[in-house]
């Protein structure tokens, strides 16, 4: 059974209701659509705009915050594991300006950085398209519309 560890560091999170139960299901549509073992551990940072960005010049080299970080463990690590940070002020508005209601909009992020965590990436088409496809995937098993089908020309 997998570990996933919650901590929430930004106050504005309280509108998401049960980060828990968010993550766990996340997490589980992402697993069961790669076909991914059921063993592993997961820790997961709901923080502020400034921590996310103070981790993203820190461990990245790059500034300002962004939605969401993925942090893969080290290969050794038995099963999937991994740090996933989601920065609060990014990503409400997003989902605002999306017309997204945040917890879906969590959830996709928590999916795409789950991804992350098995080694896939988006840096070119086609990993992008792999990618993608399983976000699809996984996110029409939590009940949450396809956000590229706009991009896409599908209604």
């Amino acid at each position: 059974m997998s570990a996933i560890n919650v901590t929430v560091s930004d106050t504005g999170w309280s509108s998401l209701t049960d980060a828990d139960a968010v993550c766990a299901e996340s997490f589980t549509a992402a697993r069961e659509t790669m076909d991914a073992a059921d063993r592993g551990h997961v820790s997961v940072l709901f923080g502020s705009d400034a921590e996310i960005a103070d981790l993203n010049a820190r461990l990245r080299g790059k500034e300002g915050p962004t939605n969401v970080l993925s942090f893969p463990a080290h290969e050794s690590a038995q099963g999937w594991a991994g740090d996933i940070a989601l920065a609060y002020g990014v990503t409400r508005a997003e989902a605002e300006a999306a017309g997204l209601a945040l917890a879906d909009h969590v959830r996709h992020l928590l999916v795409h950085g789950f991804l992350h965590l098995h080694g896939y990436d988006h840096r070119n088409d086609d990993e992008a398209e792999v990618m993608e496809a399983i976000e699809r995937r996984a996110l029409q098993m939590l009940g949450i519309a396809d956000p590229y089908a706009a991009r896409d020309g599908v209604a």
